[in-house]
Formats: structure tokens, sequence, C-alpha cells
């Protein structure tokens, strides 16, 4: 069945736009045919929800939620962890380049480079170096660079919380931060905001439990502190 059309739109898009047409959208089934060929040539003076066909949310948002867009969004960064990775931007460029600099050199001077197992080391560890100062410098540079200490989210668990677990069996602790991914350092008890345990814990509050799927199995912990330091 065809949408109507020429001097028909018209007649037809009140009487949709008044009874069929829900905030929700066009209704479904066998009107849905229909309702969407009113509904796409309607301006929004003819039917109020005209608006929804460049805004309706995807089958993956929530309820209520717009759809998000990722249009140059800067990743989160602590302002600790911006000054970290700045000090080992500093020694790469300023230390380390340098250096390998020189052992490429004197392993050249040592003859043939095809069996010169210093030299290619030291290649190698050229390209690390100038790979890790290229990714510190688009990172620092696109960075939103947060000071936790400001913080106000009271017992709230959101970027940048210093978060207290304990394990609902064993009453083992663990603390954690919850910081960039460029940061992140798990021997230093940093975890990504993407990784799955901080997925888990962002927008939960203290005395909360969470369950969380770790490589020795899921284990259930309680938010026992959250707290914002510097």
């Amino acid at each position: 069945m065809g949408g109507p059309s020429g001097p028909m739109l018209s007649g037809q898009i009140a009487p949709i736009c008044d009874q069929s047409i829900g905030p929700e959208g066009p209704p479904t089934g066998v009107s849905l045919r229909i309702s969407r060929a009113v509904f796409r040539r309607a301006s929004p003076a003819q039917c109020p929800w005209t608006h929804l066909r460049n805004n309706r949310a995807g089958p993956k948002d929530p309820p209520g939620v717009a759809p998000q867009r990722n249009q140059g969004m800067r990743a989160p960064i602590t302002a600790k962890g911006a000054l970290r990775l700045r000090a080992e931007l500093e020694e790469l460029k300023s230390v380390k380049r340098p250096a390998v600099i020189n052992a490429i050199a004197e392993a050249r001077a040592h003859g043939d480079l095809k069996e010169n197992a210093e030299y290619h080391a030291a290649r190698e560890q050229q390209g690390f170096i100038e790979g890790r100062i290229k990714q510190l410098e688009a990172e620092l540079s696109h960075a939103q660079i947060i000071d936790t200490s400001t913080l106000n989210a009271g017992s709230k668990v959101v970027f940048g919380a210093n978060v207290e677990l304990a394990d609902t069996e064993t009453d083992e602790e663990k603390r954690y931060q919850i910081v960039g991914d460029l940061e992140a350092d798990i021997k230093l008890g940093l975890i990504a905001i993407s990784s799955p345990v901080a997925r888990a814990l962002i927008g939960k509050n203290e005395g909360d439990t969470v369950v969380i799927e770790a490589p020795g199995g899921t284990r259930e912990y309680e938010i026992v502190g959250v707290s914002y330091e510097g």
C-alpha cells in the first residue's frame, strides 16, 4: 500500500498526527507504512513529531536518552597522571632518544650490520622510543585534564575516584583509582576508565555491592570507601 501524495498530503497529515502518532513516533503494524510516508514529508508546523526523524534513539540507546555521537570527544586524564606522563615524555626526548642514537652510531662502527646484534637491538629500541613519544604527544595534546581534588561527587564513584573494595566472602580489601586509559597501571592500583572493573564501579555509591568478572571468576565486592584526592 503506497503513501498518500499530492493534494492528499495536507488532508492526511492532521488525522495521523492528532490521533495515530504518539510521542514515541509513528504507530507500528500495517499503518506504519502510511504513517511514515506522511511523517517523512510533513513539516514541523504540520506535525509536531517530525523532529524525531533525525533524533530518534537507536536500538542500543536507553529509553529517553538521545543517541550519543563521538564528535572529537577528549579522553579524560587526571592532573597527576598528566604530570607523570609529561615527565616520561621529557625523559624519552632528552635522555633516551640521544642515548639510543649514540648506541646505533657505536654499533655501526663495529662493521657488518647484518650480523650485528647490538645494532639491531638499538634500532628496535629506537623504534619503541619514537613510537612512545608520538603516542604521548598525541594523547596529551587531546586530553581533557581533570584535577580530581576539585571533584564534588560525594560518595558516588565517577572518574578520578579512589575506591576501596572489600570482598564479601573473604573480606580481602583492594584499593583502586579510576584514571584515563593512557595513565592506567595496575601495579600502582590505577585502573583505566574503560576497564571492566571501572565500568562496574562507575555510578555506584559507597555501601553498594558490585559483581566483577575477574580472571579467577566472578567476585562480589562491597564499596567501603570513596574519596577524591589531588
